[in-house]
């Protein structure tokens, strides 16, 4: 490859960008220091691993959420040159064997951490929870079938009104009437004789409940959205059916879309459906159908290997568990502050409260602001605050947080 020449005169190195110079490259670099050419291209590059906590504020929003730093410093560097195949990342083309690498090890990765059995078919597909809220309904779903939901939250009723235009979708448990609070056990609610399977959403961002058991399902298939806790809290993939999670929480930036479809679930599909909304046109192409999100499975990949190297799933929970006791035991051990989510409810991924005094909440969001920490308003829906601490959240950003918040009430309480 000829070397390049940019503005500045030096010579850079095989594959960097040409027509570039000081001026042009000095936001990229570490600290604004001048930089030569001939320094290579992966010098320049932002973030590096020197970039400590004074360049990224603790982000705690709800997503898309904050990543672990050492991903984001591997995909800055891949930008100009992926896994060293000389195509810049989002430039590679899906049907090159350079990103069947990529999608085939984020594939195997998954599986890992899940301990996804070997007949179940791993998606990666577009169009959000959103889109997965009709289509599990479209695929799983006879004419007219019954499916029923608990609803713990606006994504599950959501999910719930989408079945209702396809079959006949109820709620065998809602939790609007109490404000989300909680979630409920087996004995509080009965799913009935003739539904084709069970709904649930594993987590739910805007009240902070998550369930920590299995919801009994009476015997039929459990589907569940896990957008917001997937490999970051127990999942027993084995006794679903149907799995499916946004990837911009726990796995990734959004735009991707992972479902786990159980043999039942991937055969369910009726004749005659949309194409891209039929799950056999994604499983037979190996979802490739269409272009994918080259980037975003990428970077999911990249997550995925971080998790590995951090202990694997256990170790996600256990960080996860570890960082949300920290706000807990700050929320409980005050009336200064007013928990949202019931004890045995509660979650890891997402921690919700009120200030008894609730004229303080912009005061404390303001503050926390000018402290260095970012995405901690409530969803628009309920107000209050919230603190998302997915996976890529350190828990130096959480006791952070948590010694601001016993400092923010020692001035005002």
């Amino acid at each position: 490859m000829r070397s390049l020449e940019p503005k500045c005169g030096s010579v850079g190195p095989p594959g960097a960008l040409p027509d570039l110079c000081v001026s042009q490259t000095a936001g990229l670099t570490t600290r604004n220091e001048p930089y030569c050419c001939s320094d290579g291209l992966k010098d320049r590059l932002w973030p590096r691993e020197d970039v400590g906590a004074e360049s990224r504020i603790h982000n705690f929003g709800a997503g898309p959420a904050v990543l672990p730093l050492e991903v984001v410093t591997e995909v800055a560097e891949s930008l100009p040159n992926m896994n060293g195949s000389g195509f810049g990342l989002m430039e590679v083309s899906h049907r090159s064997p350079a990103f069947q690498e990529v999608i085939d090890s984020a594939m195997s990765r998954m599986r890992g951490i899940l301990s996804i059995p070997d007949d179940y078919e791993v998606l990666f597909l577009q169009g959000g929870a959103s889109t997965q809220f009709y289509m599990t309904a479209l695929n799983l779903l006879s004419d007219g079938g019954a499916a029923d939901f608990l609803v713990t939250g606006i994504w599950a009723k959501k999910a719930l009104a989408e079945a209702n235009r396809i079959g006949d979708g109820a709620a065998a448990w809602d939790d609007s009437g109490n404000g989300f609070k909680t979630v409920p056990g087996d004995g509080d609610y009965t799913v009935r004789g003739d539904a084709e399977y069970l709904h649930y959403t594993s987590n739910n961002t805007l009240f902070g409940t998550q369930f920590h058991h299995l919801p009994d399902s009476n015997g039929k298939p459990r589907v569940v959205d896990a957008s917001s806790d997937i490999c970051g809290a127990r999942l027993d993939v084995s006794k679903h059916d149907l799995i499916y999670a946004g990837a911009q929480k726990n796995l990734g930036p959004s735009g991707v879309t992972v479902v786990i479809l159980s043999p039942w679930a991937a055969s369910r599909g009726k004749e005659g459906l949309p194409t891209m909304l039929d799950y056999q046109t994604h499983i037979s192409k190996g979802s490739m159908f269409n272009t994918p999100n080259t980037y975003g499975i990428f970077v999911l990949d990249k997550v995925l290997a971080w998790v590995e190297r951090n202990g694997g799933l256990e170790g996600a929970i256990e960080r996860n568990r570890e960082k949300s006791g920290l706000l807990y035991g700050i929320l409980d051990g005050s009336e200064f502050w007013r928990p949202h989510a019931e004890v045995g409810s509660r979650s890891m991924m997402n921690v919700t409260w009120r200030l008894a005094d609730e004229s303080l909440e912009d005061v404390f969001l303001a503050e926390a602001a000018d402290s260095g920490m970012g995405g901690l308003k409530g969803h628009r829906s309920v107000g209050g605050i919230r603190a998302s601490l997915y996976n890529g959240c350190p828990v130096e950003s959480v006791e952070a947080l948590a010694s601001f918040m016993a400092e923010f009430e020692s001035r005002h309480g």
